[in-house]
C-alpha cells in the first residue's frame, strides 16, 4: 500500500495521522490570519497617528522614543490588535455555531482554531506580556496609571478566563470533527492527541522556525499560553460523553491543497516581512 493510500484509509491509525496533518495545517492557517489581522490593525492605527516603526517577520518595532508616546496614542495603537482579534474571534464563534458545525468538511475545524488563536492573542497575550512588561501590558499600565498591581491582577484574571474558555470550547472541538470512528469515547485519547497536541506542538515549532532568528520572547510565550486553552479543553473532551457527529461517515483525506496554500501564505509572509516594512 502506498503512503498516500495509507493516509486515506479508514483504519483508526490512518485517520489519526490524517487528522494530525490536517489540524496542523489549519492551526497554521488560522494563526497566520489572526496574527496578520492583529499586526495589520496595529500598524494601521500607528500610521493613522503618525507613529513610525518597522513591521518585521516576528513583530513590530516602533522607532519613536519612549517620551514621545502619549496616553491616547498608547491605548489606541496597542489596543487595536486585541480589539480586531476579539471581533474576529466572535465572528468565528457565530459562524461556527450557527453555520458550520452541522456541515461536513474542514471549515468548522479551521474556525475553531481561529477562535482559539484570537482568544490567545487577547487573553493569553495579556497574561504573557505582563511577565515581560511590554506590548499588551502597556494597555492596563497606561489605562489605570496605578502601578503594577492592577496590571498583574488583570493578567491573572485573563489567564483564568483563558482556562474557562478552553473548558467550554470542548463541545465545539468535538463537533468540529466528522469521523465517527475517532468520535467514539474509547478513541477519544487519539482524537485529542491528533487534534490538539500535535497541531499545537508541530504548528508552534513551524512558526518558530519561520520567525528565526528574530523570534521574540513575547511570541514564544504566546505559543506557551495556548496551553491555558488546550489543557482544560483536552480534559473536558476526554470526559465528555457527547459523541455525535455527521450521520454519514466520510473518508479521511490529507488536505494537500490547504497545505500548499499554507506554504504559499507563510512564504509570502517571510518574503515580504523579513526585510522589514517601514511605516
Amino acid at each position: 500500500m502506498s503512503a498516500l493510500s495509507a493516509l486515506s484509509s479508514d483504519h483508526p491509525a490512518s485517520k489519526t495521522k490524517v487528522l494530525a496533518l490536517n489540524s496542523t495545517i489549519l492551526y497554521l492557517l488560522a494563526y497566520l490570519l489572526v496574527q496578520g489581522a492583529y499586526q495589520a490593525a496595529t500598524v494601521g492605527m500607528a500610521r493613522r497617528l503618525s507613529i513610525p516603526g518597522i513591521w518585521g517577520v516576528s513583530g513590530i518595532h516602533f522607532t519613536i522614543a519612549d517620551p514621545q508616546w502619549w496616553r491616547i496614542g498608547v491605548l489606541a495603537v496597542y489596543g487595536a490588535g486585541p480589539a480586531v482579534c476579539a471581533l474576529l474571534g466572535l465572528g468565528a464563534v457565530l459562524w461556527f455555531w450557527f453555520g458550520a458545525r452541522q456541515q461536513p468538511g474542514l471549515l468548522k475545524l479551521w474556525l475553531l482554531w481561529v477562535v482559539l488563536h484570537a482568544c490567545n492573542l487577547v487573553l493569553g497575550a495579556l497574561a504573557a506580556d505582563t511577565l515581560l512588561e511590554n506590548w499588551a501590558w502597556y494597555l492596563p499600565s497606561w489605562l489605570f496609571l496605578a502601578g503594577n498591581i492592577p496590571n498583574i491582577a488583570l493578567a491573572v484574571v485573563a489567564a483564568l478566563l483563558q482556562v474557562v474558555v478552553g473548558y467550554f470550547a470542548a463541545i465545539g472541538f468535538l463537533q468540529s470533527h466528522d469521523s465517527i470512528t475517532l468520535m467514539q469515547f474509547d478513541n477519544r485519547p487519539q482524537l485529542i492527541r491528533a487534534g490538539l497536541w500535535a497541531p499545537w506542538l508541530l504548528g508552534s515549532l513551524a512558526l518558530a522556525v519561520l520567525k528565526l532568528p528574530d523570534l521574540t520572547q513575547n511570541e514564544l510565550l504566546h505559543f506557551l499560553t495556548m496551553a491555558l486553552l488546550l489543557l482544560p479543553l483536552a480534559l473536558h473532551s476526554r470526559r465528555e460523553l457527547f459523541d455525535q457527529t455527521l450521520p454519514r461517515s466520510r473518508k479521511s483525506y490529507p488536505a494537500w491543497e490547504l497545505a500548499a496554500l499554507t506554504l504559499l501564505v507563510a512564504g509570502a509572509w517571510w518574503w515580504v516581512l523579513t526585510p522589514g516594512l517601514r511605516f
